[in-house]
């Protein structure tokens, strides 16, 4: 297809359940249906065009019986027809059958009805035939003068159509819509008149511009937003009046309360300007219409449009930080999410202290919100900015950690975890803040509920309390929160005094029992008793209130959570060690451990007991038993001497140095991505400076309307883009679906979009018969789904025969096509096949590569529950050559830093790797390998979660085709 010719897309097919019908059976229909039956085929009909059958067989009886029809309905889809049938012989000459088509045409930009011919005119503008629009012009000039402004606007949009088909069909054409837009007075049309005098001369376009620059703020929105657009492109084009162009539209922008000419005028300002003060003019308008406007999704798309134009000049918009923050009186999360971002974002010294304070009264109003589930969301997310932006204003972190500890116990796991690692930035960073920290921590403990958060808090108060006050404070917290020891002797006290309570309990019940009744009053009648007058005891309510009052380490013990109790050992030891090399008082260290020891036996006891809910693992015993060992450990004093220092090295400096190593890296990893932030709107010092003196309208350095640019990004994809060498890949996308030998040689050419699969299909007719009713039919297995089966048709003597089938793609699964093509045989014999090749949908089309948190991945690592894992056997050479395979094969990014990764000769490999399908599906998958000694081969694992099943087993079939690819045997000889 040529790029003159219109191209169309079938959305929907109304007849796809049906019988595939012939150009007998249509040409039938058209002759006895009534027109009900006609609307009816005619749309069956166009579905047939649509997929690449043109029907040339059926114009004549569609003039003949469809044409004479006064149904709006049925002259609705003629129109349509009129739109896609072929008007040219196979000469490139016009038909004759068009002639009899002008004459219906010309009938109907004279018919007394408006609407018909407005319609008719909207048809003109889509035609691209002179012959056909020469006889058409008399007609649409007198409906340029038509009273009513329906068909006015279209005509003078036939006027443009007609001019750019032929010039010589209307050379006056200019002339025409400049006097037409000078008497006109609807909007509209004058909006029409305006878009067609710009695109044909410039020059009167301008003129008219001028002549109504006084008024342009009383003018109708329709009118200032295609002077926009016209001030748009021809500031591009002409450089020098784009100061007075600018003048103008910020004039346009503070008079007008039109939300689409706000929005245009403030993107076409931004297209025009980087000046400062320009950008903050611009972006205040638009914060403005985001808080007034009702539609979500408007407040996103304006929002969306503010954060380009900050990330395009970075530091221009500070100023507005908490005008952005207005947004937040709206009610939508994502809208609140969004503008939070762009707050993030445009946080500097000069302002943080104020976001903060605004951001803090949001969390205050939260507390007092009725709806308790949204504003539970609300403060999590809130407590989230404020905690990213005290990490990048490390100065704001001694008023912000106290107020996210005030509301830690309302948080979930991810955002208390969250909490506490900004706390661990905090104290590292801040020794001066330590203790003040530390006692607002020891304050909040008992309100956290999220184990991991508690793990995280243990740690702090092992790292981090180094004097006797705050070694003694930590210790006062540990053992109220463990609560009675030993626990197992404790806790089967209190069962048997819940016992006997429950007896007693049981025992008065039923003297209640026996002596209710109903109670009769002193005149002899029945007394009435309410439901609500008695009161039941809930007994999950109790429950939960117990619950809430049992300390948080014992309940988590009780929970059988001993990975926290493994952890408090390591800190129980990290607080003794340190204790012993402060104070020389050996009473107090002794009586130091053994409370310690007593904790850790409990501990272990009631694990190995049968009260627990769930029995002590293996390696949470063996890290207590460890630490109940190194405390009882007290023989020799050589060699407690060099043991203590090894302790000392292993628990108090190691953890710590490995700590601040982290920081380091982050803090590394943060600024190589501002650094690239940065690079993406740096110009390169090597970049051509172009003289619009000196250059031309089409040179490479000249400027570009990157909004156009925008749009044919949109529209055409990443053909907009596509590299001079792209000529040469079509051919690799062509599978022979038949063989040379067959009677029908079938190849496809397959296009792969964003969801959905096309085949061009190409059929030639190898034999000398005429293949009659030949019909290709596909079928699939997997996620795929068949939008159209081509209708029929019948293929001369070494014919060809092109048709497209479009295929849904609805999931990132493996995918197969397979299909027959089917023809009447010769008479008396039955119909003949010929079988397809079958086609596999390659999985890596819809899969890229991405990134994301650590606490993200492990939450989806727990949630999804489809696992696939993949043995891993190899012969390359290295460890991280098998890992750059694996990325390579399965489009996978790796979450893992480089750091983590080891060198080149490391004998073990452990990283997480993460990928999104164009599906929204999320694929996560953790390696595992090591060298043999023995054999010196790569071994291991590849274990890959989704949430469907088929994204998993995909993944995985693509990662043992890794392992059969570099496990090929190389001959050296022969």
């Amino acid at each position: 297809m040529s790029g003159k010719e219109p191209a169309y897309s079938l959305v929907f097919d109304p007849t796809s359940n049906k019988e595939t019908n012939t150009v007998a059976s249509f040409q039938k229909a058209l002759e006895k249906g009534n027109d009900d039956d006609k609307i009816d085929t005619m749309k069956e009909i166009l579905v047939t065009m649509l997929e690449g059958n043109p029907l040339p067989e059926l114009l004549m009886h569609i003039i003949r019986f469809v044409m004479p029809s006064r149904d709006k309905r049925l002259k609705k889809l003629l129109y349509f027809y009129w739109e896609i049938v072929p008007k040219l012989n196979e000469e490139g000459k016009l038909r004759h059958e068009m002639i009899l088509v002008c004459n219906a045409i010309q009938h109907d930009l004279q018919h007394p009805n408006e609407y018909i011919r407005g319609s008719t005119l909207r048809f003109l503008t889509k035609l691209r035939e002179a012959e056909l629009l020469e006889q058409m012009v008399p007609s649409v000039m007198q409906c340029l003068e038509y009273r009513h402004a329906y068909v006015r606007k279209y005509a003078i949009l036939a006027v443009l159509s007609i001019f750019k088909v032929s010039e010589h069909l209307l050379p006056d054409a200019k002339e025409i819509i400049h006097t037409f837009l000078s008497a006109e007075t609807d909007p509209i049309c004058k909006r029409n008149a305006f878009l067609g005098l710009a695109e044909l001369d410039r020059d009167l376009a301008l003129q008219y511009l001028e002549e109504n620059i006084a008024d342009i703020d009383s003018l109708d929105p329709l009118l200032q937003t295609i002077f926009v657009d016209f001030i748009r492109k021809d500031a591009t084009e002409t450089t020098s009046l784009a100061p007075q162009y600018i003048d103008l539209l910020l004039d346009l922008l503070a008079s007008t309360n039109s939300p689409e000419v706000v929005f245009e005028t403030a993107l076409t300002l931004n297209a025009l300007s980087s000046n400062q003060g320009v950008l903050v003019k611009t972006c205040t308008k638009l914060i403005d219409l985001a808080v007034k406007v009702s539609d979500n999704n408007i407040k996103l798309i304006v929002l969306d449009r503010i954060k380009d134009i900050n990330d395009k000049n970075p530091g221009a918009l500070e100023e507005l930080t908490l005008d952005i923050l207005r947004v937040l009186s709206t009610e939508d999360m994502d809208v609140r999410e969004k503008a939070l971002d762009i707050c993030m974002d445009l946080a500097s010294s000069k302002n943080v202290e104020d976001v903060v304070q605004l951001l803090k009264k949001e969390l205050q109003t939260t507390v007092t919100d009725t709806d308790k589930e949204h504003s539970i969301q609300y403060r999590q997310l809130l407590i989230k900015t404020i905690r990213s932006i005290a990490v990048t204003f490390i100065d704001m972190a001694a008023n912000v950690v106290s107020l996210l500890l005030d509301f830690i116990g309302d948080l979930n796991s991810i955002a208390a975890t969250g909490v506490m690692s900004f706390i661990k930035d905090v104290i590292e960073r801040y020794p001066q803040l330590r203790t003040d920290i530390l006692n607002h921590l020891l304050d909040a403990l008992e309100n956290i509920k999220s184990a991991k958060a508690y793990r995280a808090a243990l740690w702090i108060l092992g790292e981090f309390s180094e004097t006797n006050p705050e070694i003694q404070a930590s210790w006062k917290h540990i053992r109220s929160s463990v609560g009675e020891v030993p626990i197992l002797q404790a806790e089967l006290r209190k069962l048997s005094q819940n016992k006997e309570e429950d007896e007693e309990e049981g025992d008065a019940n039923e003297g209640e029992k026996k002596t209710s009744g109903p109670v009769i009053l002193p005149d002899g009648t029945y007394a009435m008793e309410s439901a609500f007058d008695k009161v039941k005891k809930n007994p999950n309510s109790e429950n939960i209130e117990e619950e809430e009052a049992i300390p948080p380490m014992r309940r988590f013990i009780l929970k059988g959570d001993f990975y926290t109790s493994s952890v408090l050992a390591s800190t129980i030891l990290k607080l003794v060690l340190r204790f012993e090399k402060l104070t020389k008082d050996l009473s107090i260290t002794n009586a130091l451990k053994a409370e310690a020891l007593l904790i850790l036996v409990s501990i272990v006891r009631y694990g190995q007991s049968s009260l627990a809910e769930k029995k002590i693992d293996e390696d949470s015993e063996e890290r207590l038993l460890t630490g109940i060992s190194i405390m009882m450990d007290e023989n020799n004093d050589k060699e407690s001497a060099k043991e203590n220092e090894l302790l000392n090295l292993v628990f108090l400096d190691a953890t710590k140095s490995s700590f601040k190593q982290q920081i380091s890296l982050a803090k590394s990893k943060k600024q190589k991505k501002s650094i690239k932030n940065m690079s993406k709107n740096a110009t390169t010092i090597e970049r051509a400076i172009s003289f619009r003196q000196l250059s031309d309208s089409n040179s490479v350095g000249a400027d570009k309307d990157s909004i156009q640019q925008d749009l044919e990004l949109a529209i055409k994809g990443e053909s907009a883009v596509s590299s001079q060498s792209s000529s040469k890949s079509p051919l690799k996308k062509i599978v022979p679906l038949t063989g040379f030998s067959d009677p029908v040689y079938a190849e496809a050419y397959i296009t792969n979009n964003q969801f959905d699969v096309v085949l061009d299909v190409l059929l030639v007719n190898q034999t000398k018969e005429t293949l009659k009713n030949l019909h290709i039919q596909f079928a699939t297995l997997g996620d795929l789904k068949i939008i159209d089966n081509p209708a029929s048709t019948n293929v001369v003597p070494h014919g060809f025969h092109r048709l497209t089938v479009t295929v849904k793609v609805s999931s990132a699964d493996t995918g197969v096509i397979f299909g027959n093509i089917i023809y009447d045989g010769a008479h008396g014999e039955d119909a003949r096949y010929v079988i397809l090749n079958d086609l596999h949908v390659d999985i890596m089309d819809y899969i890229k590569p991405s990134s994301t948190g650590d606490e993200h991945f492990r939450t989806m690592w727990n949630e999804f529950e489809w696992e696939n894992k993949i043995s891993v056997k190899s012969h390359l050479t290295s460890l991280h050559d098998y890992l750059d395979a694996l990325t390579e094969g399965t489009n996978m990014g790796i979450l893992t830093p480089t750091e983590a990764l080891g060198e080149k000769d490391c004998r073990f490999l452990s990283c997480n790797l993460y990928a999104k399908s164009s599906f929204g599906e999320d694929a996560l998958a953790n390696l595992c390998i090591e060298r043999d000694p023995g054999t010196e081969n790569i071994v291991g694992y590849v274990r890959i979660r989704s949430k469907g099943q088929g994204l998993a087993l995909s993944l995985g079939d693509r990662v043992a085709m890794i392992s059969k690819q570099t496990n090929k045997l190389k001959i050296n000889r022969v």
